[in-house]
């Protein structure tokens, strides 16, 4: 089981040099779960770039569960942007980020993610260390 982060789902969308792989990984993983609010931060950049309908067909194929916000989750989220986010950690986390990160760590599973931010944290990336 993996989650997946807006970076992935947007390089995919945008056919960003990480595109393939991030497909690859969507399409041979069996289990692939998104945060609902990492589900609104893909939407809105998608919808921003006019890629909305690439987002929804990527999303059908390839995301098993979205995990709800409740009130716990949303309690465990903003501490983590109070370690890892912008003007907290070198990581600078964004609000969007924080989601994917927590759904990450709460369900033990690694993270596929484009970037930087979070190889500045503890979370577990799901692409191979030979491919970054």
């Amino acid at each position: 089981m993996i989650v997946v982060d807006t970076s992935a789902l947007i390089a995919i969308v945008k056919r960003e040099p990480m595109a393939s792989l991030c497909s690859e990984i969507l399409i041979f993983e069996p289990t692939v779960i998104i945060s609902a609010g990492t589900l609104v931060e893909a939407r809105i950049v998608a919808v921003r770039g006019g890629r909305e309908d690439a987002l929804d067909e990527i999303i059908a194929a390839s995301i098993d569960k979205v995990i709800p916000v409740t009130e716990d989750r949303a309690r465990f989220i903003s501490n983590v942007y109070w370690n890892w986010g912008k003007g907290f950690h070198k990581a600078s986390l964004n609000f969007g980020d924080c989601f994917a990160y927590a759904t990450a760590k709460e369900f033990d599973c690694p993270l596929l993610y484009i970037g930087n931010d979070f190889s500045q944290t503890d979370v577990k990336s799901a692409i191979p260390a030979s491919s970054r």
